[in-house]
């Protein structure tokens, strides 16, 4: 890619070809001015010069531009080309945040310009001339203000969408860390609970022994499959679709290792959002269950309503000593909130006679004929 400062040359090339030949030009056609001569090619070919110099000495380049352009001026010499280079300077100075120094120039040349023909006493002197200087310079001034205005209103509009597309990657990002800990912390859970069952029962009971060996089978290939789905969509940077969803609530009641009945009242699409948070809350509860009333049986009501959509799990409470020493991380009902709240809804956990019950209200929008 090129430089910036690489555009300067041609800049300086374009501006010395148009001062040169529209100077000889206006001198065919201004013959009481002063012919052009090695001094007045010399102060044309200043500023050139100058423009190639300018981005390492923005201000002494820019008044050694207007200088020349006064001195060529009141030599005498033909007006037209000479103003390429102080109309480039000016552009050049207010895009490169010089806005002061350019303004400064231009009532200054504006000053001259009319002075110039008074104290000369230049046919061309009056009121028409200097408001048409006037008018000029200041046209110009604007013109640059108006280039310096959209080229800030672009760059301000890339930023905006750089900087959405890093807040969108930085929420994919979070969005996988979650589904990826909800995966761990319930397969993993199962993990615990159906070897704890296993161990319990290996010597009395092998064929139950044997049915929590195959649930930690199956659990344990589902957290695999998972990770390395998670894990391919980071290599290739690709976005995410959700895997979890309620058309897998079947499989994941059946591995379970719970007794469960699932019932859905009503019916109607869900946003992916609605039905990952669904799911999830679902999967969560059914490892509290296991990990907390082991032998409980549990039920899972999902209701489709116009406005939202409820979410209740119920466990009935153990019918048998809890095979886990410890409680857990404590962190599975305040994640379950914090998807509920995420979606502008309400979560509800709390005891239920003697078990425990956990309801999800997720809004939903209106549906579309």
């Amino acid at each position: 890619m090129r430089s910036k400062s690489g555009f300067a040359p041609y800049l300086a090339l374009i501006a010395a070809v148009f001062q040169v030949g529209l100077s000889q030009g206006a001198q065919r056609g201004q013959t009481w001015r002063e012919p052009l001569d090695p001094f007045a090619y010399g102060l044309l070919l200043v500023g050139p010069l100058m423009i190639v110099l300018h981005r390492k000495f923005p201000i002494s380049t820019a008044v050694v531009i207007f200088l020349a352009t006064y001195v060529y001026v009141w030599g005498g010499y033909p007006y037209g080309g000479v103003f390429v280079s102080p109309i480039a300077m000016l552009f050049l100075l207010v895009l490169r945040r010089h806005r002061l120094v350019a303004w400064i120039l231009a009532v200054v040349t504006i000053v001259v310009f009319i002075v110039y023909p008074w104290a000369t006493t230049q046919p061309q002197r009056g009121l028409f001339h200097d408001l048409a200087v006037s008018s000029f310079v200041l046209l110009v001034m604007v013109a640059a203000e108006l280039v310096r205005i959209a080229r800030e209103r672009r760059a301000q509009q890339q930023r905006a969408v750089e900087e959405e597309t890093r807040r969108q990657a930085s929420e994919e990002r979070l969005t996988m860390a979650q589904e990826l800990h909800d995966v761990l912390a319930h397969n993993i859970s199962l993990i615990h609970v159906q070897a704890s069952t296993a161990l319990h029962l290996i010597d009395d009971n092998p064929e139950q022994a044997r049915t929590a060996l195959a649930t930690i089978k199956t659990a344990s290939k589902e957290v695999l499959g998972e990770m390395r789905s998670v894990l391919n969509v980071l290599r290739e940077g690709a976005p995410r679709s959700p895997t979890a969803g309620l058309d897998r609530l079947d499989e994941l009641i059946e591995r379970s290792g719970l007794e469960v009945m699932c019932k859905r009242i009503g019916s109607r699409p869900l946003p992916p959002s609605v039905e990952r948070a669904a799911y999830r809350i679902v999967q969560e509860s059914l490892t509290n269950a296991a990990r907390h009333a082991p032998g409980s049986a549990v039920s899972v009501r999902l209701e489709y309503g116009e406005r939202e959509f409820v979410v209740r799990v119920t466990d009935t409470g153990a019918t048998k000593p809890a095979v886990l020493s410890e409680s857990g991380s404590g962190n599975g009902i305040p994640g379950m909130r914090e998807r509920a709240a995420a979606l502008g809804g309400t979560l509800v956990a709390g005891p239920s006679g003697a078990g425990f019950q956990v309801e999800a209200r997720l809004p939903l929008p209106e549906e579309t004929s």
